[in-house]
């Protein structure tokens, strides 16, 4: 899909009429800025498609470090290698600015027993990348959609919080899908201490405390282990890299962080010709 928006009906104009076809160049990709590497597979694969001739020889694995200045990978073909450029920079960009931003995360939790989840806040179509890239970073997959796990939500219960809608209706309909879905685990957001207790009562496999202050987290947090010590706690909302060491402190299992694949700023790269 990357070539085709970039090569289009003609292909590579400007490369086929201003490189001499036959000649044999070098280029490498080099890290202009500090960060985790990520996306090797991917950028081969452009690399197969539109320089199918071109040798890579990397010098850097997904997880590793990266230096400013520090060669990723050396390259070897035909003026193609200017085709396969753009492409195979986006996805090594992307992917490693996910991966660095979530190392920072995880980074700062080392320590605690706590880790730093994504979310399905994904570029649409990039989500096997994008969770691929959190793990490169340190960080954990939280469900890959809609398909693999049960999130209520606060939207999902509106109408069974509604005048008239018997908490046992709610129970039955949770043991329904268990007998149904025996593995896949149910989630149960929480915001006030009312809803901590309706999860509590339903069996949630985790509870999702969200948007809570940390006094409140800390005495939500302390009820759940009292009364589930096999439940999952997860935080979410008001997380960032400055309000991360104190919410860890409070000893939930995992942190949720959006902005880890929606806010990444992509880690500057750049493919040098040598000749």
């Amino acid at each position: 899909m990357a070539l085709r928006e970039d090569l289009g009906k003609h292909g590579d104009l400007t490369t086929r009429f201003f490189l001499p076809a036959g000649k044999a160049f070098r280029a490498r990709i080099q890290a202009k800025a500090a960060g985790v590497f990520c996306g090797r597979a991917a950028a081969e694969e452009v690399f197969r498609l539109a320089a199918p001739r071109a040798a890579l020889r990397w010098r850097k694995r997904d997880g590793d470090a990266l230096r400013p200045g520090e060669t990723i990978v050396e390259i070897r073909g035909g003026r193609e290698i200017l085709t396969a450029e753009r492409p195979a920079l986006n996805f090594l960009q992307r992917l490693s600015g996910v991966a660095t931003a979530t190392a920072a995360y995880a980074r700062a939790l080392r320590g605690t027993r706590t880790r730093v989840y994504d979310t399905r806040k994904t570029l649409p179509g990039w989500r096997t990348l994008d969770k691929y890239a959190v793990r490169c970073g340190g960080g954990a997959n939280h469900r890959m959609g809609l398909h693999d796990m049960i999130l209520l939500k606060d939207n999902h219960l509106a109408g069974w919080t509604a005048e008239g809608a018997p908490a046992r209706a709610l129970r039955a309909r949770v043991a329904a899908f268990r007998r149904r879905h025996p593995r896949v685990p149910i989630e149960i957001e929480a915001k006030t201490r009312a809803e901590v207790e309706r999860a509590l009562d339903l069996g949630a496999d985790i509870i999702l405390l969200d948007n809570m202050p940390p006094a409140r987290l800390k005495r939500e947090i302390a009820l759940i282990r009292a009364r589930a010590p096999r439940a999952g706690i997860e935080i979410s909302g008001r997380v960032n890299l400055k309000t991360l060491p104190a919410l860890a402190r409070l000893g939930a299992d995992r942190i949720s962080v959006g902005r880890i694949t929606h806010s990444a700023p992509a880690l500057d790269m750049s493919l040098e010709l040598d000749a």
